[in-house]
């Protein structure tokens, strides 16, 4: 809060200084509204420059937040500082790694239409590296500081908590991209089997904090409305990690020796139809928690967007299965609900439109209203308190 002993400079540094990193979320589902969007099984006449240029306003977003949150660390460290200490804000630095890696793995599925493919190939290579590298240092920051500097407790868990664990998913699905682009024998091998580590890694983590998750659901009732659409996030790691091990096994003929090239590709099947199983049980409980929150007043907030990035990996994942499949039931299960992608991105950024021109989105925590006479001050109840 700033006070008169300490005032801040008059400079646009200072409608930066509440831009946390949340604020990724919303490159990171303009990014998947594209490329979900591509892997659709359709053939749509202009569908493919569609996408292409969603993908390149998911560009335009990340240069921009990249720009402004620099500034933010150059001029508000101790607001930077505090978001790394408060539990609710700190795992969303996953958010950073997974904007990263989902514009880079666009750039080679349709940025290169337009920028050609030895440009995509480079922009995909320095943002992958940077996405994974993050994204790494976040899987292991993140719940340390929440061990340690942190303390919360298990009825404080929320979906939130899941963010720095799903970052390394993120790499493990879009890694397979960049193989066919990297020398034939060991490279092409190494980052294939990386991959598939980053899998295993991100999956055990998230085993590991999803029964906290669910736990808390079931045992200290609903999320606070504003937190309601996270529950979406849980869909993240569940469609993600079933692209993951389609594109691996799509990826694993002629790099990976038989035959293990063939075991990925029925290690696809078994773990990527059971999973994404549970993930269309998930997205009924949480568009139940979604509609019970709406009847009880929710408005936006920049939680929205966790509409957007887990169910558009749902789309990957089930166009995944469509494709090893051959099943019809998996092409319509995609395309619907890429329809419920798309309408959950127009109701986010509609919403962020209108928060940024209000001016709500970028202000400080309002002050609590001080009364001057607490003694006398009457309840809703109408009681003296």
């Amino acid at each position: 809060m700033v006070t008169a002993a300490h005032p801040l400079p008059a400079t646009r540094a200072i409608r930066v200084r509440h831009l946390g990193p949340n604020w990724y979320a919303s490159v990171m589902g303009t990014s998947i509204v594209g490329t979900a969007g591509a892997a659709l099984p359709l053939h749509l006449p202009g569908l493919r420059e569609v996408c292409t240029a969603v993908w390149a306003l998911a560009l335009l977003l990340l240069l921009t937040l990249l720009t402004a949150r620099a500034r933010h660390w150059t001029h508000h460290r101790d607001q930077a500082r505090a978001d790394l200490l408060d539990p609710s804000m700190a795992p969303f630095y996953g958010c950073l790694s997974m904007a990263l890696l989902a514009v880079g793995g666009g750039a080679l599925t349709l940025g290169r239409d337009w920028i050609g493919t030895g440009p995509a190939v480079a922009l995909d290579t320095v943002l992958f590296t940077a996405g994974t590298a993050v994204g790494l240092a976040a899987a292991v920051a993140v719940p340390y500081l929440m061990g340690v500097r942190h303390r919360v407790q298990a009825a404080q868990a929320t979906p939130v908590w899941l963010l720095p664990l799903v970052a390394p998913m993120v790499s493990a699905a879009l890694g397979p991209l960049l193989v066919p682009y990297l020398p034939p024998g060991q490279p092409r091998e190494t980052l294939l089997l990386a991959c598939f580590a980053l899998f295993g890694l991100s999956l055990l983590a998230t085993l590991l904090m999803l029964p906290l998750v669910f736990a808390r659901l079931i045992t200290s009732g609903p999320l606070p409305l504003a937190l309601t659409p996270t529950l979406f996030l849980v869909l993240g790691p569940l469609g993600q990690s079933t692209t993951a091990v389609g594109l691996i096994a799509d990826t694993a003929p002629r790099v990976v020796p038989a035959p293990y090239d063939r075991g990925f590709a029925v290690f696809a099947l078994l773990y990527g139809v059971p999973v994404m199983g549970f993930a269309l049980l998930w997205l009924a409980l949480a568009a139940a928690h979604v509609v019970r929150a709406r009847r009880h007043g929710m408005g936006f907030t920049m939680t929205w967007w966790a509409f957007t990035f887990p169910l558009g990996t749902c789309v990957t994942g089930a166009a995944t299965l469509a494709r090893h499949t051959g099943l019809a039931g998996y092409e319509v299960l995609s395309v619907g609900l890429y329809g419920l992608l798309v309408t959950a991105w127009l109701a986010a950024a509609s919403g962020t439109v209108r928060g940024l021109l209000s001016g709500e989105l970028l202000a400080g925590p309002r002050p609590a209203p001080v009364a001057p006479r607490p003694a006398t001050v009457r309840t809703r109840s109408g009681a003296v308190r």
